[in-house]
């Protein structure tokens, strides 16, 4: 290769980069507001009536609430519980009356097969819909075949989000195993 080409080749690669760079720039502000519409859209499914969703400083003793978001008809509340596998982070949307409008798994790790059906069992999840930060599985909520201990973190998941509003004590020890 003559210094001549390797001239070339050395300014198509800096061109190339300076392109990329400045795509990658432009498109950032894209990606931010791609981010904040899907928020948006979920909140407003999580709670009815709702269209503006205002963060709320939160410095509550529950280490379940991991952020809050006000509403007009309610609260948005995001938990991080301990599951099987590691941490279940849910969207719960709760009414101002304490009654869970509706909720989301936005990210886990439980076993595929078994723990990771809570992201796609509506049936399991509904039965939570319309709860107050009461529920119990086994007696309110049935478990997720062959993950008890899962299906038991979403639903102290979602009884902390009630008792945001509601001002219930709710335990926020970790997964109690067996019983």
């Amino acid at each position: 290769m003559t210094r001549r080409d390797a001239v070339w080749a050395a300014g198509a690669f800096l061109l190339a980069a300076a392109v990329l760079l400045v795509v990658r720039l432009g498109l950032s502000g894209t990606a931010e507001a791609n981010r904040a519409a899907e928020q948006q859209s979920m909140m407003e499914a999580l709670l009815p009536g709702g269209s503006t969703f205002l963060p709320v400083d939160y410095d509550g003793e529950d280490e379940n609430i991991t952020a809050v978001w006000s509403g007009e008809t309610g609260y948005v509340i995001e938990t991080v519980v301990d599951g099987y596998a590691g941490p279940i982070r849910m969207w719960t949307g709760v009414s101002s009356d304490g009654t869970v409008t509706g909720l989301v798994v936005r990210d886990m790790g439980e076993t595929l097969g078994l723990g990771r059906e809570a992201l796609t069992d509506t049936g399991y999840l509904a039965e939570l819909v319309g709860t107050d930060g009461t529920a119990e599985v086994g007696q309110d909520v049935d478990a997720i075949t062959g993950a008890t201990v899962t299906s038991r973190a979403i639903v102290r998941s979602v009884n902390s989000a009630a008792a945001y509003v509601t001002g219930a004590d709710v335990s926020t020890s970790a997964t109690e195993w067996g019983g």
